[in-house]
């Protein structure tokens, strides 16, 4: 009976870390392609999708700022996700 305890924790805990790296990497994916998406001193990729003429005239545009909030929370994702892979690789 004990023994079935402890096969079950340890499968849940594999478990655990195996969803838990599959989301660490499809973050790490979000975030690569996010950043590349920001335009930079020369415009970059945001420019396909509307941000390259209101930026020059107002600041930033709507597309902008809402990419850098994005961008932003999945940052905080990741930071999370790699904090909690690491604790569990020293458990």
């Amino acid at each position: 009976m004990l023994g079935a305890r402890v096969l079950l924790r340890q499968e849940a805990s594999t478990l655990l870390f195996t969803a838990l790296l599959v989301l660490h990497i499809i973050v790490s994916i979000l975030l690569i392609f996010l950043v590349l998406l920001h335009s930079g001193r020369g415009g970059g990729l945001s420019d396909m999708f509307g941000g390259g003429l209101g930026a020059t005239a107002l600041g930033s545009t709507v597309v902008e700022r809402n990419l850098d909030r994005i961008t932003v929370v999945v940052a905080l994702i990741f930071g999370f996700t790699t904090v909690l892979v690491a604790l569990l690789i020293d458990a």
